[in-house]
């Protein structure tokens, strides 16, 4: 069966929502980069992780739906998405809409997210 990037980046966000840490810390390569507003510019899977972690030690009770998933590339798709959550800290809401391009290499590990923000958070 082809990889499809859609429907992979649709299974890597659900392990994101289940907070699956060793799922998600399994999707991105050795040397992945992220970088977006809510972690800043990432490089290397266990900065990535640790980003991911301080995150949903902030916003545990976040929930995330995609409104579009498409392939761009053999190896790239792209979501449009929107979360609500709320500081487990100061109890302030997040509330974030945008849209991510994320990169698979040949063995359909994540090499690289790029994340938009539609506004400030």
């Amino acid at each position: 069966m082809a990889f499809d990037p859609a429907e992979e980046i649709e299974r890597f966000h659900a392990a994101i929502n289940a907070l699956d840490f060793p799922a998600i810390e399994a999707y991105f390569a050795e040397d992945a980069t992220y970088v977006s507003n809510g972690v800043g510019s990432l490089a290397g899977r266990p900065e990535i992780m640790a980003a991911f972690r301080r995150y949903f030690d902030d916003y545990p009770d976040q929930t995330a739906e995609n409104s579009l998933v498409e392939t761009l590339t053999p190896l790239s798709g792209r979501s449009v998405w929107s979360v609500r959550a709320t500081h487990s800290k100061t109890g302030k809401p997040l509330i974030r809409e945008g849209e991510e391009t994320i990169t698979f290499n040949a063995e359909g590990r994540v090499t690289r997210v790029e994340v938009t923000d539609y506004q400030e958070f």
